[in-house]
């Protein structure tokens, strides 16, 4: 299977193309930005389509992050990953930010949890913790409530904001085990994520878990008549 994935949800803007039979990227691209997804996506594509000598008509599955991470990143992924879609024909399936962080130590060793957070300002991140035997889904959490669920068991600790968690549990009795601290997940996990998503039950939407910052001011607006 070729897989295209797509990340503009937090720190930058990556694609790449995964072929499963062979177990490799055929190709990838990650620039590292906040903003300009939007101008920058299409272009990044059509190197990493280029490099691989492919056309979109070739590629079995595009995969795209879902969130949580910008809104206007998530916005720009999603809609990119769906208008392929639509001119291939072929399946989209969306991909937990949160999830693509926690992959790579998922695999590495499923029976250590890993706390992924990704830093949503304010004293806030969202939170997922992956631990055998516990499912919870991604939320929005206090700081100290992402520290607390840290401060159970020595644990892994992925995602932008792994440093600021790390940092409240100096000195407490449950260290963590490792502490990954990174802007944007890996394009790859991404891709082998997407790649063994059913494509009818992961679909590309948008994860925001809390509403924008910017609302819109209806004290302004007319009435309607």
């Amino acid at each position: 299977m070729r897989v295209l994935a797509i990340d503009t949800a937090l720190g930058a803007c990556a694609a790449g193309v995964l072929d499963t039979v062979a177990g490799e990227l055929l190709a990838h691209e990650s620039l590292v930005m906040t903003r300009g997804h939007a101008e920058s996506l299409m272009p990044l594509i059509g190197r990493v389509m280029a490099r691989c000598r492919l056309d979109f008509f070739a590629l079995e599955r595009i995969a795209v992050t879902t969130g949580p991470g910008s809104f206007t990143g998530l916005r720009v992924g999603i809609a990119a990953a769906r208008g392929i879609a639509l001119a291939a024909g072929k399946p989209a399936v969306g991909v937990s930010t949160l999830s693509a962080y926690a992959a790579p130590h998922r695999a590495d060793d499923e029976t250590t949890p890993v706390v992924a957070a990704i830093d949503a300002r304010h004293a806030h991140v969202y939170l997922q913790v992956f631990a055998p035997g516990i499912v919870i889904g991604p939320r929005l959490a206090n700081l100290d409530e992402a520290v607390r669920a840290a401060a159970e068991v020595p644990a892994r600790i992925v995602g932008s904001a792994a440093r600021l968690i790390a940092e409240r549990l100096a000195g407490g009795a449950a260290r963590p085990v490792c502490i990954d601290q990174s802007d944007a997940v890996d394009i790859a996990w991404v891709a082998r994520l997407g790649a063994v998503l059913p494509p009818g039950q992961s679909p590309p939407k948008p994860q925001y878990l809390r509403a924008a910052d910017a609302q819109p001011q209806h004290a302004a607006q007319l009435p309607r008549r």
